[in-house]
């Protein structure tokens, strides 16, 4: 028997063609492994590409010898159906020259195996036609292509799959942030209409008692004192924070809490509320004996405690909604904010800022009695002081003493000009007495520019230090 061995280029073997002996050998592992490398396909795609290709092309693109195809077509029924079997393969003719020459051939290949065979059939194809290689060779590189497309397609659908995710992630957080503001604005709203509740019966009497007989304004009138006095609590709340982040404390009161943020269940305790709506028993208008007073005599007053903060803008703009904080001080005005004392209260607290100019600032106590709480706003221009300073001219202290006509007042700060448009100007004064504080915003000195001033007055029941 003639010996087998593969060729140089990995398919044609060396054997003697005319001996049919040299058919029936079988192939080893490293020959598939070589033709899978140099051919770019398994031996199953190999050999199933090189018949596609025998069938298309022979006696078209080129012409193989009798010889060729008999061997070619015994190759492929040992591939198909295995050895040769005479009970089951169909009887020949004596005649028939073509199908004893294929048996022939099919009986020589003996014991091959189904891959010697495939490779066997693409070696011989190979050597007698030219023509393979380059077939082969076409459908390699299409289908590296298809390969190169497929890895594109495979990334461009994760990238569409993370896209999707990415978006859904950010809808997720979208509905969250959605879903998180309605349930913050719903708190507000809830607690807004507690804190409504709350006011409700503490200004039904000043509603009723400002427009007597006429329910529509009385209702319209409540919505307003409601939302002022709302706007006055959310700005006691907030005000702790902010004096603990300038490096002070906060004042608190007798429980230990702050008494700038006083809690819901004790009720507002900013001067605004406490003057139209925390009048004892309900009445706004006392009756005050006019003989009573105030006993100034052997009172020490004591020195009040100022500051300044640079969260100017933030308490500004918290103002800016309220018309009871802002005040419009006109060009030679000056403007008096009289604050009685509170009976509740042993300390007064002040904060006040302007827009682009300064104003000038002082404190005096006036030592009266007050017929309620409520804090006026008196408003004056230059002449009108100069007149008072006129008619008191042979008085020895306008400032402190008994006047003829009116209580005593003490001078507790001087007025002089303060850069409240660059800082928020703050203080505190310890109660001398029941009286009431005259916190006086001085625009006499400009001729022809107005002030916008933001002012907060508030009370505290015990010493802030």
């Amino acid at each position: 028997m003639a010996d087998f061995r593969v060729s140089p280029d990995g398919l044609t073997p060396t054997v003697d063609e005319e001996s049919p002996a040299t058919l029936n050998g079988s192939v080893e592992v490293e020959d598939t492994e070589d033709i899978e490398a140099k051919w770019g396909f398994p031996l199953p795609a190999l050999y199933k590409l090189s018949l596609t290709f025998y069938r298309e092309k022979e006696g078209k693109a080129f012409h193989l010898s009798y010889k060729d195809k008999v061997r070619l077509v015994a190759y492929v029924r040992q591939i198909t159906h295995g050895k040769y079997d005479p009970s089951n393969s169909p009887p020949v003719g004596y005649l028939d020259v073509v199908g004893n020459d294929r048996r022939k051939q099919w009986q020589d290949l003996d014991d091959m195996s189904k891959e010697s065979a495939m490779l066997e059939f693409c070696r011989h194809l190979d050597k007698t036609c030219t023509q393979l290689k380059p077939y082969i060779e076409a459908h390699r590189r299409e289908k590296e292509e298809q390969e190169r497309k497929r890895i594109e397609e495979e990334e461009r659908r994760i990238r569409e799959e993370e896209e999707r995710e990415r978006l859904r992630l950010e809808e997720e957080q979208r509905r969250r942030a959605e879903e998180e503001s309605q349930r913050q604005e719903q708190e507000r709203l809830q607690f807004k209409e507690a804190v409504y509740k709350q006011l409700l019966p503490q200004l039904q009497p000043v509603v009723e008692q400002q427009h007597p007989n006429n329910p529509q304004q009385q209702h319209v009138f409540l919505q307003q004192l409601q939302e002022h006095y709302y706007q006055q609590y959310l700005l006691q709340l907030q005000q702790p924070a902010r004096m603990e982040q300038q490096g002070d404390n906060p004042v608190t009161g007798s429980n230990g809490e702050s008494a700038t943020a006083p809690d819901l269940e004790q009720g507002l305790t900013d001067l605004h509320l406490s003057s139209q709506a925390q009048a004892p028993n309900g009445d706004l208008n006392r009756d005050i004996d006019e003989d009573e007073g105030p006993d100034r005599e052997g009172t020490e007053i004591a020195k009040p405690t100022c500051w300044t903060a640079e969260d100017s803008k933030e308490f500004k703009e918290k103002l800016d909604k309220d018309s009871e904080g802002m005040i419009k001080v006109g060009h030679g005005e000056t403007v008096t904010v009289r604050v009685p004392t509170h009976e509740e209260g042993k300390y007064i607290f002040w904060e006040f800022a302007t827009d682009y100019c300064d104003i000038g600032f002082g404190l005096h106590f006036e030592w009266t009695v007050a017929p309620s709480n409520a804090i006026s706003v008196h408003v004056s221009d230059s002449s009108e002081e100069d007149e008072l300073d006129d008619d008191e001219e042979d008085k020895p202290d306008p400032e402190r003493g008994a006047k003829e006509n009116g209580p005593p007042i003490d001078e507790i700060i001087p007025i002089y000009r303060r850069d409240s448009h660059q800082f928020k100007f703050c203080g505190s004064h310890k109660y001398p007495g029941r009286g009431v504080y005259l916190l006086k915003f001085d625009n006499s000195y400009s001729l022809f520019r107005a002030k916008s001033l933001y002012y907060k007055v508030y009370y505290t029941r015990d010493d802030p230090s």
